[in-house]
């Protein structure tokens, strides 16, 4: 690999003009005052998440933002208020902004919505992260994306002092824009306005909205976190890593919170739910949510890295919370934490210790190959605007089959022999199975597979179940807009086109596609499942609505479990229903 492969544009930016343009904005954009800062008389929450270690205190995280604003408000000051009452803190809590807003204000009314809030002034960052003394974190679509500046500003005016989500620098797209020199510049610049506050302010990044999705290998996640901390100290600002979503497995979880503790890398933000294991009814989901948070709260008290723990709503598999739910998950958090401490004699430190060890050294190794790789490549690693473009460029699966701790394997996905297994390709491949059932027929069709946001598991079960039947899945992306499928599908002409769909644009995302298809003359069937639903247009409700019956009625072919895939692809075999 050289240079020029990654980065061949003549004139970038340089990384350290972006950082004195961030920090001569400091001069004006300082943080300003907010509820959590004043009620808790701390300079930052860094500060906070210090002090709550040293207490051996259990921080608690919630999720929340409304596509009305009001309603964001009022649920910021309702959880708060109704956890109090009964005993229970609630820290922080992350705000859900929209994916439009990952774009400039001045060409964000054009942008496609999604399900989250969209807060067009700093003034209504003020209002919502003002309205409780709940530390306010901006993760989502901040950092990472052109409107980074912007956001950043505002977010520091409204007193924040945790803004992300750089993860989602390197995986995530907005529909309909990409241009990742303009991403990149904005984010640095951004950076450089946090490290120029005159009180700590946390970059925030949640491992498994990046990389740690693709990587086969948690060494390899763990390596990530580190190559990040040394982006963020050629930055000059402190960060703080969340993980959570994709580790199932009690032993790696605990174990993977061990080893942040043993590097050093603490306070974090949060860990996140294992939001995977939700799966069945909300009674059913209830069982998946103790399961984690246990390990989490032991987590904290046994090794304890200032992460707040986030108690999913048990409904989050099925559409967004509504507020009462996620108090009743809050409060469940509140009394788990309580019941958790006689629970640690339980553990046994030694596998824990073991498997963090594994989890360390593999991470040296990752960190040192990948470092080691851009060198010699001729990437500037002392600039951060070379070292995020060309780790974006990269790509996950690229850089673990590169320069992962592993040993090399052509044959297995990642290109390399995980050192601990990502618990997430066992459940999908698990999920496949069950899907397709013991021995399912083999299909001789080529599907491409794509999702229509950033949400890629859907897309990863797909893949595995074209694989198990001897099917050819054709890869069309991640947040891919529908006219790169049409493209795809005159170039490659795929039998079938498969959709993951999640952020409540399923109605409106099949319709582009079926259109721009029918343009070219093309009769591909369009497989579509996921969340088929949509947000009526202008409405501010945060409640989707169900589309799969009109999807149908327009010609999808509408699948609403995993389990029919199967039968709707042996339709198209046995019809001919191909692509002329």
């Amino acid at each position: 690999m050289q240079r020029s492969d990654l980065l061949p544009e003549p004139d970038l930016p340089k990384g350290a003009d972006l950082l004195a343009d961030g920090r001569k904005l400091g001069q004006t954009w300082q943080t300003g005052p907010s509820a959590f800062l004043t009620h808790y008389d701390t300079p930052s929450e860094l500060d906070y998440k210090r002090a709550a270690i040293a207490q051996g205190r259990v921080m608690q995280h919630a999720q929340i933002g409304f596509r009305d604003p009001a309603k964001s408000i009022r649920a910021y000051h309702e959880i708060w208020a109704a956890c109090d009452a009964q005993g229970t803190r609630v820290d922080r809590y992350g705000l859900c902004l929209d994916w439009s807003m990952a774009l400039p204000r001045a060409i964000r009314a054009r942008a496609q919505r999604g399900t989250g809030m969209i807060l067009p002034t700093p003034e209504d960052f003020a209002a919502l992260a003002n309205a409780a003394p709940v530390a306010a974190h901006f993760g989502d679509f901040v950092l990472g994306f052109p409107a980074a500046l912007e956001n950043t500003q505002a977010a520091l005016a409204a007193g924040a002092t945790a803004i992300g989500n750089l993860g989602q620098y390197f995986t995530f797209r907005v529909p309909g824009h990409d241009d990742d020199i303009e991403a990149t510049t904005a984010t640095v610049t951004a950076l450089g306005l946090i490290a120029a506050q005159s009180r700590p302010v946390m970059v925030h990044s949640n491992i498994d909205d990046g990389f740690a999705a693709q990587f086969t290998d948690l060494a390899n996640a763990l390596g990530m976190i580190l190559v990040e901390r040394d982006i963020a100290a050629l930055i000059g600002a402190p960060i703080g890593h969340a993980f959570g979503h994709h580790f199932s497995d009690p032993l790696a979880r605990l174990a993977f919170q061990h080893a942040l503790h043993a590097e050093g890398a603490s306070p974090g933000t949060m860990i996140y739910g294992n939001t995977t294991s939700y799966r069945g009814t909300p009674a059913q989901n209830w069982a998946a949510l103790s399961a984690y948070l246990m390990v989490d709260a032991l987590g904290q008290r046994l090794h304890p890295t200032g992460h707040a723990i986030n108690p999913v709503p048990v409904t989050e598999n099925q559409r967004i919370p509504e507020v009462d739910e996620v108090i009743e998950a809050q409060l469940f958090a509140g009394r788990l934490i309580e019941m958790s401490d006689p629970w640690q004699p339980l553990i046994d430190p030694a596998a824990v210790a073991a498997l963090s060890q594994t989890l360390r050294q593999g991470a040296a190794a990752f960190r040192q190959n990948l470092w080691h790789g851009l060198t010699e490549a001729g990437i500037d690693t002392q600039d951060p605007f070379e070292c995020l473009l060309s780790l974006r460029r990269l790509g996950g699966r690229r850089i673990e089959s590169a320069y992962g701790a592993g040993t090399p394997n052509p044959r297995i996905m990642g290109g390399r022999t995980p050192i601990v297994p990502a618990t997430i390709l066992q459940e999908i491949a698990h999920l496949a199975k069950a899907a397709l059932g013991a021995q399912p027929p083999q299909i001789n069709l080529r599907v491409l597979v794509a999702t229509s946001d950033v949400h890629e598991h859907g897309k990863m079960l797909i893949d595995e179940m074209l694989h198990q039947i001897g099917a050819t899945a054709l890869d069309g992306g991640t947040s891919t807009d529908p006219d790169k499928l049409i493209a795809q599908t005159l170039s490659q002409s795929p039998d079938a086109i498969a959709i993951s769909t999640y952020n409540g644009v399923a109605l409106s995302y099949y319709q582009a596609l079926r259109a721009g298809l029918d343009q070219h003359g093309l009769s591909t069937p369009i497989l579509i499942g996921g969340r088929l639903n949509q947000i009526p247009e202008g409405s501010n409700s945060s409640l989707p609505q169900d589309v799969g019956a009109q999807l149908a009625a327009e010609g999808a072919l509408v699948c609403r479990e995993a389990a029919e895939l199967l039968p709707i692809l042996q339709q198209i075999a046995a019809r001919g229903l191909r692509s002329p």
